[in-house]
């Protein structure tokens, strides 16, 4: 069973209640933005001299013009239901973030070993983009690949 099904909170409470979290730990620039072509959210923020980003995917709106047993649902139904999943990723991302800096507060760990997968690099990416290709390649060839080194790029001319 999926995390908050049968929350209430709107989702701009919980994602004002994860801008304040945020900020209440250190973080000093929030932003987000949805994109509904692609069914999804994107929360950035930084903290610790580091951008971080979550990319939250939500359900897909055709997935619940049906019932599990394959009788349509009405249109006021089906938004319904689909609302309902959509608040409940969003508490899962607050809880994930919360979890996340209470384990950095209480010391059982770092910042950037919490966060280490949603940190953007300088080229826009974030390190599990850029290291998720590199550990399949270790696993498929049993060897550790050269480029998992960081490379320091060229100093730009002035």
């Amino acid at each position: 069973m999926a995390y908050a099904t049968n929350t209430t909170v709107p989702i701009d409470k919980t994602r004002a209640e994860i801008e304040s979290t945020l900020r209440r730990y250190g973080a000093d620039q929030f932003s987000y933005g949805t994109d509904d072509s692609r069914g999804l959210a994107v929360v950035r923020f930084r903290a610790h001299d580091r951008t971080v980003q979550f990319v939250l995917y939500l359900p897909n709106r055709s997935d619940f013009n049906k019932t599990p047993t394959g009788l349509d649902r009405s249109a006021a139904q089906s938004l319904r239901l689909w609302e309902q999943a959509c608040r409940s990723r969003w508490r899962a991302l607050l809880l994930c973030i919360k979890a996340k800096l209470e384990a950095i507060e209480a010391g059982i760990s770092e910042f950037e070993d919490e966060f280490l997968a949603h940190i953007v690099l300088p080229d826009g990416r974030t390190a599990s983009e850029w290291l998720r290709p590199q550990i399949a390649i270790a696993y498929k060839t049993r060897r550790m690949p050269t480029d998992l080194l960081a490379r320091p790029s060229p100093q730009p001319a002035d």
